[in-house]
């Protein structure tokens, strides 16, 4: 997972292997460090959307006060995000034939019989805004927030970025 941290208008990109499992799902999705200088290595960088750029920061990860940010764009972690972490817990999200479900991050949305889709919520609202599949060719996202999915990004040339975009 790559991450850049940095202070005074410096910045160091760093990369290392995920050691922290922020979801409880038995998969390690962040890197621990120590932000808040308690001397605990109880601080992450989560990368939650499966892309290897770390896209969350977490102070305090798994204690029930612990606290959640996002990226507002302009490199800093400045956005409080509230993220559903308890174990067992996980995001709402409504499959193609319209049932709700409740789980994630990883999840059958697919129907390949294997759960290895990944939803994002990127508003922290506890509804999947996001989900993108297994092997990155197609994913769909809510735009306006109703829990409902308004577009289909798809990957037809396999190189990571969404070459067409369809109303759902």
């Amino acid at each position: 997972m790559d991450y850049c941290l940095g202070e005074d208008g410096t910045a160091t990109m760093w990369t290392g292997p995920p050691d922290v499992d922020t979801d409880g799902d038995g998969l390690l999705d962040a890197i621990g460090l120590d932000f808040d200088g308690d001397g605990l290595r109880d601080d992450a960088l989560a990368d939650l959307d499966g892309d290897g750029l770390a896209d969350h920061a977490v102070l305090d990860v798994g204690a029930d006060d612990g606290r959640w940010f996002t990226d507002d764009g302009s490199g800093t972690w400045a956005i409080a995000a509230t993220v559903q972490r308890a174990a067992g817990a996980g995001l709402h999200w409504q499959g193609l034939d319209g049932a709700d479900h409740v789980g994630g991050p990883l999840v059958d949305f697919d129907a390949d019989g294997a759960a290895d889709d990944r939803l994002t919520d990127v508003d922290g609202d506890g509804l999947a805004d996001r989900v993108i599949a297994d092997d990155g060719s197609a994913g769909y996202v809510d735009t306006d927030g109703d829990g409902q999915w308004d577009v289909m990004l798809v990957d037809a040339d396999g190189d990571g970025s969404a070459d067409s975009a369809h109303q759902v």
